[in-house]
């Protein structure tokens, strides 16, 4: 397949462990390529990282731009934005993606700017579509989706006038392709010559701190919601998560109240996760917080309001006090164990 024209993923890296968010958009770039007609291209760079390319080659790509160097090992902006630039303009794909984390947040702006292109941050989809604009048509652009006004509304986001099209996109939002190990990419080591001008900051010392929830890794999930009421009533969904061995999620409406961290948010401004197991407790299920769990394996939402959207989306739905649901829960799940 041709290169030509092919779907970009910036490969996030650190200490040549690759950035999973990375993984899920080159699964994603394979499904927007094949709609186009194109290849799935990858930029790679840092210290000894030639090894993950089968695993690249294996989720979707086809091409792996590389370069490796050993003050790479870290991300520090100017030499990697360099790189970025060089490979893009050398290569021409016309559409790149990056990962909305600091680092993909950093970098993105930093090619956008140079090479004057539109950069939509943080998608949580994307799509190949048609616009019209005025008398002109654009054919088989990027729909570049993301929630807007506070998470008020979903948009979709055009650049049609220059390539490449970029984006950076959220965490968790995109499946992950099962590996198939027979695929081989082609590895083109970058022409590029970094020197010592291109290193003007040292990093000294790195701090990093373990995060206690893991969302998108867990198998069950309890969230509670602005229905719960109250920072200290919220102590019942953590009560419940212990019992059945679950994560504490919440809804942006608990968070914002002041109930609950950010880190346990769910939804389109949150964390997008996909449990075996997700149990709603007085979440009204607005659009935005459906959108983060609803390709939940089994989904159990206890609400006050029969007509609440969430018990849409359940496969169990139960009507009534959640003060009074979830104790008799905790107590039936005891009695079994």
């Amino acid at each position: 397949m041709s290169n030509d024209a092919s779907v970009m993923v910036y490969i996030q890296q650190d200490s040549g462990k690759l950035a999973e968010v990375s993984l899920e958009l080159v699964s994603k770039a394979r499904e927007l390529a094949d709609k186009l007609g194109v290849g799935v291209s990858a930029a790679l760079f840092g210290e000894k990282v030639a090894q993950e390319v089968a695993r690249l080659a294996s989720l979707g790509a086809d091409t792996v731009y590389l370069y490796e160097q050993p003050q790479l090992k870290h991300y520090t902006p100017i030499p990697y934005t360099k790189l970025m630039i060089q490979v893009i303009a050398d290569y021409k794909p016309q559409i790149v993606l990056y990962g909305a984390t600091t680092t993909g947040r950093d970098l993105a702006p930093r090619v956008a700017s140079y090479l004057k292109v539109g950069l939509t941050a943080d998608c949580t989809d994307l799509q190949i579509g048609d616009h019209k604009q005025g008398e002109k048509e654009y054919k088989n652009i990027l729909y570049q989706i993301r929630p807007a006004f506070g998470g008020n509304i979903i948009a979709t986001i055009v650049c049609p006038e220059k390539k490449p099209q970029m984006s950076t996109v959220r965490e968790g939002v995109m499946r992950m392709n099962i590996p198939d190990t027979s695929r081989k990419a082609t590895i083109v080591k970058v022409p590029a010559s970094l020197g010592s001008a291109d290193f003007p900051s040292e990093i000294i010392d790195r701090v990093l701190e373990e995060k206690t929830v893991n969302l998108k890794g867990a198998n069950i999930i309890v969230s509670g919601g602005f229905g719960v009421g109250s920072r200290e009533k919220f102590q019942l969904i953590r009560d419940l998560a212990e019992t059945i061995g679950a994560e504490v999620g919440a809804s942006r409406a608990a968070v914002d109240a002041g109930f609950i961290g950010k880190d346990h948010q769910v939804g389109q401004t949150g964390t997008t996760v996909r449990p075996k197991l997700y149990i709603a407790c007085g979440i009204s299920g607005a659009i935005q917080h459906r959108a983060g769990m609803d390709g939940s394996a089994r989904i159990i939402a206890i609400n006050t309001d029969p007509e609440a959207p969430i018990l849409s989306i359940a496969q169990y739905g139960i009507v009534g006090d959640l003060f009074d649901v979830i104790p008799r829960m905790i107590k039936a799940y005891k009695a079994r164990v």
